[in-house]
């Protein structure tokens, strides 16, 4: 009985210890400033798939001329993706379809684009989508950027 107690608090440690550290890396993330919700979909095909696979709920942070994707569910202190301002290419903007409607937040717009030849989809509020277009098109003179 005594050996299921220290277990069980053990476990109950260990879970509150995760959930803390979660919450510690998400306000290191943001502490900088510049973030804004954002699901990533990377390596698409052309058309949009309305069954919602492969979305990755996330945070994104500008950082001087790119974006660094974090994941949510993760440990790791460094970004998954850095989306480069000179080599991103907006292909078209749409709304979720289908199931997509139920793997993503509420009222996200999905972004497509182009990363080096590498096709992705952003999903992030009608918000973060001005403010990110606006980062963009704010690109140094000389820059190359690309918004459809």
């Amino acid at each position: 009985m005594v050996l299921a107690l220290w277990v069980g608090g053990i476990v109950l440690v260990l879970i509150l210890v995760g959930l803390f550290v979660f919450g510690l890396r998400r306000r290191l993330i943001q502490r900088s400033g510049g973030t804004f919700d954002c699901s990533l979909r990377w390596d698409i095909s052309t058309e949009p798939d309305p069954t919602g696979k492969g979305w990755v709920y996330g945070v994104a942070r500008y950082s001087g001329d790119r974006v660094d994707w974090f994941r949510v569910f993760s440990y790791s202190p460094r970004p998954r993706r850095a989306l480069e301002r000179g080599a991103i290419e907006v292909v078209d903007r749409r709304l979720p379809e289908g199931e997509e409607e139920l793997a993503l937040l509420s009222d996200s717009v999905v972004l497509g684009c182009l990363l080096r030849g590498i096709r992705l989809e952003l999903a992030m509020s009608e918000d973060a989508l001005t403010g990110f277009l606006a980062w963009l098109e704010a690109a140094p003179p000389g820059q190359r950027v690309n918004v459809a």
